[in-house]
């Protein structure tokens, strides 16, 4: 599902009404009666609930008027506050507040503007028909949409405030039409006082101020309703290289590296891990658990020599060892690279960094030279990563030999020379420039994941590049090894996915492994913090529940059929 900027949006909307003959009129028709939809599938029937619809002048506004109606005939009682004048506002948004304040002669409905000496400090006018809207089940929030690029200030920031004082105080649910008010469309970083939403119903494709945190923490839960713009067209029409990951792109992944009714554990995938030092051998013990739990047939943890025997203690008795020669601390030596690399020579897959140390320099030079001469995909993280930086401008991920790198925000610091506020700042755009210049796939962790791909089309020279939001995960997943983790969990599925019959599909399959990783690693937190809470929840809740997110997105084909022979 494509993200959208604000003026990508507008894009949208006009190529609709010139191209598949939409008018703009019905544009703001189906946007009212989506968010109507929305709120009777979230929060019940509306019959006799009362509505408080807060509009501004421009389109906003129009489908907040859409919406009172669409509500009024449900049988809601509705009250419209127009900020702004009637006489000011043009087009479909006028032609519908007029509808509206032609409805305000019946007992259902109170309509207000600018005129009428509206202030702030009351959301309800001061003649009121009757007591039903002194306190509002539920208030709409149509002040402004997309568009907005500034700061609100004045009236309209009080009205804001007031808004959100009714949901903290009073519990009334807050609505919000495209985007909350006081969010801009294109950032994650909000600017000035927004709306605080229980549910936001956008339309056509979600923007990124409804999916970038800090700025979609204001969204509550997001709805995406279409509105009549072809799906062929944000395909083909629209420019964004933005996506929010979906449920069916896991799912397809599953499907493509199911086993087949012949699979042996070497053809689904044979992972070396080198992970782990003396006093760090957990990290290598969760990563090297999920490599199987994501189905490869193989695991094998190359460790420093004397870190083996505790980890063979805490590592599952599925788990293969060896032992690599150490520095004096503990950690992997580069003494430690040709029996490495003897190792990975037939793996199918590379894991290397969880639990590594990257304090001695011997440790590094060892990580630098087996990244540099493996012959085998990789997937790097943790010390892997800070061994690496600040990474070497001239190593590249290629067709063959892809890289996939997992940094959190301090990692993408250390390796770009950049700050954590930088990188934190602009994550899309910091994963995206690094992915093109050294490519490989990044996955830069944090709330809402973002994977940056890019590479060659087969047999053409033009280049693909996209970067991906993850749309799973919780607070409670901030907790040590849950990295750790996802490096196995990816390690583990991108392993499934290189068999010889599938040379088609290794141009893209690293980054659909780091997506689908991403997904089911978060969806498997999702599950784990439903029942323990996110306070409680521990990486090793995380692998507990990743089979259940397995099936979750894979269904019943991912318990496989039985091969019996029946007799009759």
């Amino acid at each position: 599902m494509k993200i959208l900027t604000a003026q990508q949006m507008r894009e949208m909307d006009r190529l609709t009404v010139e191209q598949a003959g939409i008018s703009y009129a019905t544009l703001m028709e189906t946007a009212g009666s989506r968010v109507v939809e929305a709120i009777i599938s979230s929060y019940g029937e509306v019959a006799g609930k009362s509505f408080l619809i807060v509009c501004g002048k421009g389109n906003n506004g129009g489908d907040g008027a859409v919406i009172a109606r669409g509500l009024w005939l449900r049988g809601a009682f509705v009250k419209v506050q127009l900020h702004g004048r009637l006489a000011d506002t043009e087009g479909e948004a006028h032609a519908n507040f007029e509808a509206i304040r032609q409805l305000a002669s019946t007992r259902e409905v109170l309509f207000t503007d600018d005129e009428q000496s509206f202030h702030p400090e009351r959301l309800h006018p001061p003649r009121m028909k009757d007591d039903l809207f002194k306190m509002p089940d539920f208030i709409v929030d149509a002040l402004f949409g997309t568009g907005l690029a500034r700061p609100i200030e004045g009236k309209l920031a009080q009205v804001i405030s007031r808004i959100n004082d009714y949901r903290n105080y009073y519990g009334v649910k807050i609505i919000a039409v495209d985007i909350p008010s006081g969010l801009s469309s294109d950032t994650g970083q909000p600017f000035g006082p927004r709306i605080e939403a229980d549910l936001t119903v956008t339309f056509t494709a979600p923007k990124l101020g409804n999916v970038l945190p800090p700025a979609s923490d204001a969204n509550g839960i997001l709805v995406v309703a279409p509105i009549g713009t072809p799906d062929w067209m944000l395909e083909e029409e629209c420019p964004s290289d933005v996506f929010l990951v979906e449920k069916r792109e896991v799912a397809d992944w599953l499907k493509a590296s199911r086993r087949r009714p012949d699979a042996h554990k070497t053809s689904v995938g044979d992972v070396l891990l080198i992970a782990g030092s003396r006093g760090k051998t957990g990290a290598a013990a969760l990563a090297a658990e999920s490599i199987l739990r994501a189905g490869a047939g193989l695991v094998t943890v190359a460790t420093a020599q004397s870190a083996q025997s505790l980890l063979v203690n805490q590592t599952r008795p599925e788990v293969m060892t060896e032992s690599l020669e150490e520095t004096e601390t503990g950690a992997i030596s580069e003494q430690a690279l040709v029996r490495a690399l003897q190792l990975a020579a037939k793996r199918t897959v590379l894991a290397l960094g969880p639990g590594l140390s990257s304090e001695e320099e011997s440790t590094r030079r060892f990580v630098l030279e087996f990244v540099w001469k493996r012959t085998a995909p990789i997937v790097i993280d943790a010390d892997g990563l800070n061994a690496l930086a600040p990474w070497p401008e001239d190593l590249k991920g290629t067709e063959e030999l892809p890289i996939i790198i997992t940094p959190h925000p301090g990692e993408m610091a250390r390796l770009t020379g950049k700050t954590n506020a930088e990188i934190i700042a602009d994550r899309i755009g910091f994963a995206r420039e690094f992915s093109q210049k050294h490519h490989v796939v990044v996955l830069l962790k944090g709330s809402r994941t973002v994977i940056a791909s890019h590479y060659r089309i087969r047999g053409e020279e033009s280049f693909f590049s996209g970067v991906h939001l993850n749309p799973t995960g919780n607070a409670g997943m901030a907790t040590a090894g849950s990295g750790d983790v996802l490096t196995g969990l990816i390690a583990g599925l991108l392993a499934q996915r290189l068999r010889p019959a599938d040379d088609e599909a290794m141009i893209s399959a690293p980054r659909d492994a780091a997506i689908a990783g991403a997904y089911l690693h978060g969806l498997a937190g999702d599950l784990a913090a439903s029942k323990l809470g996110m306070r409680s929840l521990i990486a090793s809740d995380i692998i507990a529940h990743l089979s259940n997110a397995i099936l979750q997105v894979g269904g019943e084909d991912e318990k496989g059929t039985s091969s019996a022979i029946r007799q009759i």
